[in-house]
């Protein structure tokens, strides 16, 4: 529990609570267990070094403890790690004490110059007045200025018996090197959240004064880190509370965070993609006037929490999040309703709102926009997206909501049934936002659709006699197990999608835009659009359902390769009859796009025009 200071002030008059509960000796410091530990061991040994440099945050503790260190030294029970409190020169170094003329406390940002440092090299040859050493306290030690430090140097190498040092700075790098290499260096830190939390609750209990632990792990949130701030901010939601002590609406009030159930709204709206309660959620925040990047702060908090949940069993019990009961239950359930990928797309956006609402015109239209980004992953077309995407339809599967059917694959036609005056590019198909566009028809990826020549050094097997009674000669025919060819595939690979959309929407979407590339010896290669679609495919395993569709439609059992772009190399096989063959008696007369063709296996595939 935190002690006051020794000498209380008159109680006419109020006294700030970080000035009331200073700590006394090193083991009252809070959450510095690595400086006091080491130093309360050199005092008991009696191997206190002559110059001292203690860094780190603001209100950690650094001055505190360099007193507690003068104390320490000049205690008439001394040198002593708790010093006795009732001698004159304990008294006078106390958190109310007059102070010691021992003990000189010199602003570094006000007495930096070579003259300052000057005249305390001239002061510190003569002993102390009344106590065993004197001791200098430069505070904000990094303002020295460098022919300061220079005229300090020997001083602080090589002092009087009776001359201690002990440099404060919030910025270590700054101090100069030659002065850093003589001293000892103590780095201070932030004190964690939990720890601040107890050191509040133990000052509104020596207070009398009740306090609920949901205001006090907000206030300590507030102080980040610094035990000064954290006691500035208890001091002030106490000074304007009720009888009822401090409460967790007073402290949201007068501290101007983000009310938990509002968060909680935030998130619910968000798993639920319920745009209407997030932009109620807006303008409650605007309404209420809480400061916009004050909420877009506590709700990446949130989303940092949900992460840490999501990654880490006990995340809560092992300290890594710090909040009231109710709010780790809530952001519990959250995280198991939320998808690992939308939640890092969310913090990468609400992260990137924070910088651009600083300084804002219009906080709530930035407010808004950050919403509706967050709100439409469908958008987005960075790999994020994707992920966000697809967490977002594994999680309505998983949850049985209906999702929007696909649109109808066109008719298959087999290539030589199709009229040679179609067009070449199809209208397109009435498609939802949720559902990628069907797989293109034949007429659409091939320029020509005439009969495939078949290889003057691979002749096609001889074909069966054609049956006169099938009904429907238009329709296409399934090729039997071991008879199927590229041609074959291309036709049918609309049917094969629909067949493939029963087994996995996912693999149906990761093959949308797949092509057919190559058919040899039991082996269908399988080009697809992109990296991130190749991914998804290659490590879900959707080849293996794409192979099941192919045995369904076509009677075929084949082994799936699946390959990254190079989707055009289809077009090779279909129009292999317009290509000319090195056997061809015109081959002496051949020039152009018909040489290379012949000669490298091009395909023209038609002109790009820019602009």
């Amino acid at each position: 529990m935190a002690k006051k200071a020794e000498t209380q002030a008159p109680k006419s008059a109020y006294m700030a609570l970080y000035r009331t509960y200073r700590p006394q000796t090193l083991s009252e410091v809070v959450g510095q267990d690595h400086v006091t530990t080491p130093l309360r061991r050199a005092l008991e040994n009696n191997k206190m070094h002559h110059a001292y440099l203690l860094s780190g945050p603001r209100g950690c503790g650094k001055t505190s403890t360099a007193r507690i260190l003068a104390r320490s030294l000049n205690c008439e029970q001394g040198p002593t790690p708790d010093p006795c409190g009732v001698c004159e020169s304990c008294i006078d170094l106390s958190a109310t004490g007059s102070g010691s003329i021992d003990v000189i406390e010199l602003d570094a940002a006000s007495h930096g110059h070579v003259d300052d440092t000057r005249d305390l090299r001239e002061r510190a040859m003569f002993g102390p007045a009344k106590s065993r050493y004197k001791v200098y306290i430069i505070d904000e030690a990094h303002m020295i200025s460098p022919a300061g430090f220079n005229a300090l140097l020997k001083l602080v190498e090589e002092p009087p018996e009776h001359v201690r040092f002990i440099f404060a700075t919030t910025e270590a790098d700054k101090v100069l090197p030659t002065i850093r290499s003589r001293t000892h260096n103590y780095g201070f830190r932030l004190v964690p959240v939990k720890i601040l939390q107890e050191h509040l609750a133990g000052v509104c209990a020596s207070e009398g004064i009740a306090a609920d632990p949901a205001a006090l792990a907000l206030i300590a949130r507030a102080g980040a880190g610094s035990v000064r701030d954290s006691l500035s901010v208890l001091g002030q939601v106490i000074s304007g509370c009720g009888p009822e002590g401090v409460t967790y609406q007073d402290a949201i009030l007068q501290l101007g965070m983000t009310d938990n159930a509002l968060l909680n709204e935030t998130i619910d709206a968000l798993i639920d993609r319920n745009g209407a309660a997030l932009f109620q959620v807006i303008d409650k925040v605007i309404e209420s006037g809480n400061e916009p990047r004050r909420f877009v702060t506590d709700l990446l908090e949130r989303i940092r929490d949900l992460i840490v949940v999501q990654r880490v069993p006990g995340a809560a019990e092992s300290g890594l999040i710090h909040a009231p009961e109710e709010v780790v239950e809530a952001v519990v359930v959250q995280a198991n309703r939320i998808g690992p990928a939308e939640l890092a797309r969310a913090g990468d956006l609400v992260s990137r709102a924070l910088t651009d609402i600083k300084g804002a015109t219009a906080p709530r239209l930035q407010l808004e926009l950050l919403m509706a980004k967050l709100l439409l992953p469908a958008v987005d077309d960075s790999t994020e997206g994707l992920r966000a995407r697809l967490d977002q339809l594994e999680r309505g599967v998983a949850a049985g909501v209906p999702l929007a059917a696909p649109p109808a694959a066109p008719a298959p036609v087999p290539p030589a049934q199709v009229p040679a005056t179609e067009p070449a590019v199809n209208k397109p198909a009435a498609q939802t936002p949720s559902i990628p566009p069907a797989p293109p028809k034949l007429s659409k990826v091939a320029p020509k659709t005439a009969p495939v020549k078949p290889a003057l050094d691979n002749p096609a097997p001889d074909k069966p006699a054609p049956d006169n009674s099938a009904p429907d000669k238009s329709a296409p025919v399934k090729p039997a197990t071991g008879t199927a060819t590229l041609a074959s595939f291309v036709s049918m690979w609309p049917a094969i999608m629909d067949a493939l959309l029963k087994y996995s929407r996912v693999a149906w979407m990761g093959f949308t835009e797949s092509t057919p590339l190559s058919f040899e010896k039991g082996v269908l290669a399988v080009g697809v659009k992109d990296a991130g679609r190749y991914n998804n495919v290659k490590s879900g395993g959707h080849d293996e359902r794409l192979r099941q569709a192919i045995l369904d439609v076509l009677q075929v059992d084949c082994t799936v390769d699946i390959v990254q772009g190079a989707t055009g190399k289809i077009l090779a096989e279909p129009i292999a009859d317009d290509i000319p063959h090195r056997d061809d008696e015109t081959t002496q007369d051949v020039t152009g796009v018909d040489l290379i063709a012949q000669e490298l296996g091009g395909v023209q595939i038609g002109e790009i025009e820019l602009g």
